[in-house]
């Protein structure tokens, strides 16, 4: 009688295999890199927790990363509010004098950076997936090595890094107990949108910031997207922190559209707002789709390099399908780097700006647009006295490219850190001194993500020459800086000179000699003299004399006022 009622006990065991709901078992530690712990032994390990109130068995269920998948085959009661700690076969004799321990083969690679890490039934059903990142250890130190990953809350298993932290356990780690930073964390926040993307002419991706009811998301009533219908919204396994929609009609190029998301629920019931989001169709980028626009090359003391890019094209871009790079003395590309691993739309007309430390820029300039400011890890280097930036798409042809120099900067400032260099105009050529001005310190010698504060596009020349503003103030305030000479001729081959003469005829400024003019284009003047002093207020006139190699000349003056002093 005793034999049959174990044996029956054993049978329910093996039938009770493993919860049915997702998040009754979750992945609640991780050791990736156990190198030089200061408490533990030198083996990588996952531990699962059971937040549920019911005993299962985990026979046949499996762990897997995107490489490789571990399958328990021994039988192991895991009982409520209890833990188990999963190994490779090498570190079990180590592990298992501080833990029960269950040994697997094809044991995940733990990357020490970041992983995918995917629990599973023994019917193959999703039961908790965690895709850590290494700043979710919020210490850069035990990210290093010898310090295990914990989860705060084991009731909020689908926050991500709100609920993970570094072990402050004085040995690295807890494997088998409850964890050191154990506490009460509730998830109180709603799934908000962080992207969306078109794949395809009739596909869009939404990602959210945290994992999203799947039965809830599937509802294709709690999207619109204008002049389109949506035929199937389907939530991505294995975080459920992306949504796909599949769409009636095409999605027209060069056209953007306003998606609408509403209802949606994370898996706590936290509601999200209603929100609203643009999107188009994305193209690969051609020549001068994508223009240099800003550059700082010579940072603040406490502050971060960047370089600014504006979407000059009437097509949306995949920033994904962008790198950066310098070039080294060679002339040979280095330290190429593709701006993003996500999809992410750069539509017509927008500004991106790079930096390797975003947090930087933001305390040292006036931020109007966070959405346009883009980390950057491992941002090439720009180094202050001249550089070279080039600007790629993904099939490795050349965008844009800037050879850059610090005596660009406009002379009579004294320290040119932290101040940016801007485009003057966007149409013309980005390899144009003349094009690029020091950025006015009225607007913080800065403007990342929106207008450059010495925008002035070339004036409309009706004749050969046109000169604006007849009145300008070089004081650094953004207005009316410098003065512009624009030109625009019949044919190419026109060669010019233009002089400033002061109130007694004297000449006291050659801004070109025998300068080769394209067909159109501009010069301009800070209001500088030869020897780089400043020029006192009053009325100078702009002499400019052109002439091509067939004989034809033409010579044009016009008197400017230089109406206030420097600052």
């Amino acid at each position: 009688m005793k034999s049959t009622a174990v044996l029956l006990m054993c049978m329910i065991c093996t039938i009770q295999t493993f919860a049915q709901q997702r998040y009754d078992i979750v992945i609640s530690e991780i050791m990736a890199n156990p190198s030089s712990s200061p408490g533990l032994p030198e083996a990588k390990y996952i531990e699962l927790h059971n937040a549920s109130s019911t005993a299962f068995n985990l026979r046949n269920c499996t762990i897997s990363d995107n490489s490789s998948t571990a399958k328990i085959n021994t039988d192991f009661m895991l009982q409520p509010d209890s833990f188990i700690v999963i190994s490779p076969s090498s570190g079990k004799t180590l592990l298992s004098t501080i833990a029960n321990v269950i040994s697997v083969t094809n044991f995940p690679a733990l990357r020490i950076n970041g992983d995918m890490l995917i629990l599973r039934s023994a019917s193959a059903e999703l039961i908790h997936a965690v895709g850590y990142e290494r700043s979710w250890y919020g210490n850069e130190v035990k990210a290093d090595k010898g310090w295990s990953l914990e989860m705060i809350d084991a009731k909020n298993p689908c926050s991500g890094k709100s609920n993970w932290k570094a072990s402050i356990d004085s040995k690295g780690g807890t494997p088998g107990l409850r964890n050191s930073i154990a506490g009460n964390n509730p998830d109180t926040d709603s799934p908000a949108i962080l992207r969306v993307f078109t794949t395809d002419s009739l596909h869009v991706s939404i990602s959210f910031s945290e994992p999203v009811d799947s039965t809830i998301s599937s509802n294709i009533n709690n999207y619109q997207l204008d002049g389109n219908t949506i035929v199937k919204a389907e939530p991505q396994a294995p975080l459920f922190n992306t949504v796909l929609l599949t769409l009636l009609n095409k999605l027209s190029p060069q056209k953007t559209y306003s998606l609408t998301v509403k209802n949606i629920t994370d898996c706590r019931q936290n509601l999200t707002a209603t929100g609203t989001a643009n999107l188009a169709l994305t193209t690969i980028a051609g020549t001068n789709d994508i223009i240099i626009n800003e550059v700082l090359f010579n940072a603040p003391d406490d502050g971060a390099e960047y370089v600014e890019l504006y979407n000059h094209s009437p097509n949306a871009i995949n920033i994904k399908e962008l790198f950066i790079a310098t070039r080294n003395s060679a002339g040979n590309l280095n330290a190429l780097k593709r701006l993003s691993e996500e999809d992410m739309i750069f539509f017509p007309g927008a500004y991106k700006v790079l930096s390797g430390d975003i947090e930087a820029v933001k305390k040292n300039y006036i931020i109007k647009d966070e959405n346009a400011l883009l980390q950057v890890a491992s941002m090439p280097a720009l180094p202050n006295s001249s550089g070279d930036i080039v600007v790629l798409n993904v099939q490795g042809d050349i965008i844009d490219e800037l050879v850059y120099a610090e005596d660009w900067h406009f002379p009579l400032i004294s320290n040119y850190g932290g101040v940016a260099l801007e485009r003057i105009d966007n149409k013309v050529l980005t390899q144009n001194k003349n094009n690029w001005h020091s950025a006015a310190a009225s607007a913080g010698h800065g403007t990342p993500g929106y207008q450059n504060s010495q925008l002035m596009p070339a004036a409309t020349v009706k004749g050969d020459i046109k000169i604006d503003p007849p009145v300008f103030s070089p004081d650094g305030d953004g207005y009316n800086d410098f003065l512009v000479i624009n030109y625009a001729f019949p044919s190419p081959g026109y060669i010019c000179n233009i002089t400033v003469f002061d109130g007694a005829g004297r000449a006291v400024k050659y801004i070109v000699r025998n300068g080769l003019c394209g067909i159109s284009g501009f010069f301009k003047w800070d209001g500088l003299d030869e020897k780089n002093q400043r020029l006192g207020m009053g009325i100078y006139v702009v002499l400019v004399e052109v002439y091509n190699l067939q004989g034809k000349t033409k010579k044009f003056k016009q008197a400017v006022t230089l109406a206030r002093k420097f600052n």
